[in-house]
């Protein structure tokens, strides 16, 4: 039997991964069934459960690859770049459904809740970063705040469908210079 090589198993798990977010986010994970993402990557049960132990495992992985395309300084131009990322995120691949979704479970399995408790960190570390100054409080509360400001920006997107980001900039850049 030939071994099948590193890239092929990436690949493959990829594919996973890729047919569960388009299901998740079309139906949600409660009404997305394991057969359901079978069928949508074109694999056998097998398969998918060579690389995943069931949903759970994959929603760890989509979080775990998530990845934004954070602004590299905190001006009003790249924070309005990095909300029309998000928004055409949300319009072209269902994203801010899919993480409407991915907090959801987060809501209910301790596991994912850890998960995406460890990212939001990352971004808020992220926007303490950017910050300039030396008074680590007011980078704490501002860096939370605007995590939590783009949070609810996606959700808009995931309840109202394409919501113009020119409030929700304004809003940050104004946390941002208080």
């Amino acid at each position: 039997m030939p071994k099948v090589s590193q890239a092929h198993l990436a690949a493959r798990r990829q594919q996973i991964i890729d047919a569960a977010r388009t299901r998740f986010a079309t139906d949600g994970f409660a009404r997305t069934s394991m057969p359901d993402i079978v069928r949508a990557s074109g694999l056998s049960t097998g398969a998918i459960y060579r690389y995943f132990k069931g949903k759970d495992e994959i929603v760890a992985a989509i979080c775990e690859q998530s990845s934004q395309a954070f602004p590299a300084e905190l001006t009003a131009e790249a924070v309005q770049d990095f909300l029309e990322h998000i928004r055409t995120l949300a319009r072209e691949e269902g994203h801010a459904r899919l993480v409407a979704q991915i907090y959801a479970e987060a809501a209910v399995s301790p596991s994912l809740a850890a998960l995406v408790d460890h990212q939001l960190d990352e971004l808020r570390a992220a926007v303490v970063a950017l910050l300039p100054g030396d008074d680590p409080a007011r980078a704490g509360r501002i860096a939370e705040t605007f995590v939590a400001l783009c949070q609810g920006y996606s959700q808009q997107l995931a309840v109202r469908g394409d919501v113009d980001p020119a409030p929700y900039t304004a809003a940050l850049v104004a946390i941002i210079q208080s």
